[in-house]
């Protein structure tokens, strides 16, 4: 008795996802613009200046406090008085660019010189590290903000700036990224 709704092993593996080569490099490609696009965003959150804003007057980056001067109608930047907690933000945000770069640069060399069928272990490790280490710098950033900003006039005023939210981003894409290296295989067309 044949069953009506019942599919054939030949429709069966008619429906199956497409697996193979052609998977394997879209993985690929979608995982190098989604490494170059988070690096990109994780430069901009390091190297800008909008970590805390007061009232479109006051910006503080991890490097500079910038103070708009109505006079002059520019913006008057002086480095920031450093603290150990600052410190280890700039050494944290420093070194989450540097594992995620040298992620990139290993990347493209294991994807050129690696064998068929290898993993990519140690380009997903460091864009993990890259990650955990933005992870920890927010967080010193979050619950250390008076002490970081002590020199700002009036810190109940202030919000964090577009840099810190960046920052926050990455670390969701960082790992995200560094898994997904992990689970990659190179193959024939890779």
């Amino acid at each position: 008795m044949k069953c009506s709704g019942c599919l054939t092993t030949d429709e069966r593996t008619l429906r199956k996802p497409p697996q193979g080569p052609a998977t394997m490099v879209l993985l690929l490609m979608m995982v190098t613009v989604l490494h170059l696009v988070t690096l990109a965003i994780l430069f901009i959150a390091t190297m800008e200046k909008s970590w805390w804003t007061l009232d479109n007057v006051e910006n503080v980056d991890l490097w500079h406090k910038c103070m708009y001067d109505n006079n002059t109608e520019t913006w008057l930047c002086a480095s920031v008085n450093e603290n150990e907690w600052l410190q280890s933000v700039q050494a944290l945000m420093v070194l989450s660019v540097v594992f995620s770069s040298m992620s990139f640069l290993v990347f493209l060399g294991q994807l050129f010189t690696m064998s068929r069928g290898g993993l990519f272990y140690f380009t997903g490790f460091c864009q993990i590290l890259a990650g955990l280490a933005a992870f920890a710098a927010v967080l010193i950033y979050t619950f250390q903000r008076e002490l970081i900003l002590q020199f700002s006039k009036e810190l109940s005023k202030g919000r964090f700036g577009y840099c810190f939210i960046l920052a926050w981003v990455c670390v969701p894409l960082l790992i995200c990224s560094g898994v997904l290296y992990v689970h990659l295989r190179k193959t024939d067309k890779s």
